[in-house]
């Protein structure tokens, strides 16, 4: 399955770009989706996702189901670019801080995304890509013309047929944060499946909320290192 490479260009949309080909450069990414909506984020006028993310696959999973303007909110998709080293970072921090020495040894850990190649990388793609689609639907919010419009949006991305068949997969199959986790491959793959599902929940919503904090319990996260984990995605869009 071509997974990464309709995932690269999922996580382009995050800076509304609908560019082609290339690996993710994250800081570039952050660095102007911060720069480009500072204006509409200091004017208090709000920033509507779907048009802020071109409409595409990923404007589809955040702005029509929100329906209203996100105002600086709309910047923390931007982590989205930047996923394996935000996880990383926080995982690093939490260990600094934590009370708990007695932590698994770095090489125990996973790599993140971005350092991953070949098949390893391709399978960390469906654990993220999983994630982002079941975060999607926490609040019960796609229905049939909303699904075939962002199988369309998909579409446009290229997937193989194996993979176009796995993601309508994913939308028929339960709402199941036990399952999702049981897909992780590693701590690090765990801690990247909780970023994007922070990333694309809205916390103002009671469902998606709760479907959050039980993914975090599914994957086994320590409060402190959901906690660091959010706070990455704070720090990467607004520092």
């Amino acid at each position: 399955m071509n997974v990464m490479s309709v995932l690269n260009q999922v996580m382009k949309q995050a800076q509304g770009t609908q560019s082609q080909g290339g690996g993710m450069d994250v800081n570039k990414m952050v660095n102007s989706l911060g720069s480009q909506f500072k204006g509409g984020q200091s004017s208090g006028s709000g920033i509507d996702v779907k048009s802020l993310l071109g409409g595409g696959a990923l404007g589809m999973m955040l702005g029509s189901k929100r329906g209203r303007k996100m105002g600086g909110k709309a910047l923390k998709y931007g982590a989205l670019a930047g996923v394996g080293v935000l996880a990383w970072k926080a995982y690093q921090n939490y260990q600094t801080n934590s009370q708990n020495p007695a932590q698994p040894a770095a090489q125990q850990q996973g790599q993140p995304l971005e350092q991953l190649q070949g098949q390893a990388q391709e399978q960390r793609g469906l654990e993220i890509l999983q994630a982002m689609i079941m975060a999607a639907r926490a609040d019960g919010h796609i229905d049939g013309n909303e699904r075939a419009l962002l199988t369309q949006e998909i579409e446009k991305l290229g997937p193989d047929d194996e993979l176009h068949a796995w993601i309508q997969q994913q939308f028929d199959a339960p709402l199941d944060a036990s399952a999702l986790a049981r897909n992780a491959d590693s701590p690090q793959a765990s801690r990247e499946i909780y970023i994007v599902s922070a990333v694309m929940i809205d916390d103002q919503n009671p469902m998606e909320r709760a479907w959050l904090d039980q993914l975090a319990s599914a994957l086994q996260l320590d409060p402190g290192l959901a906690r660091e984990l959010e706070q990455q995605i704070q720090s990467a869009t607004t520092g």
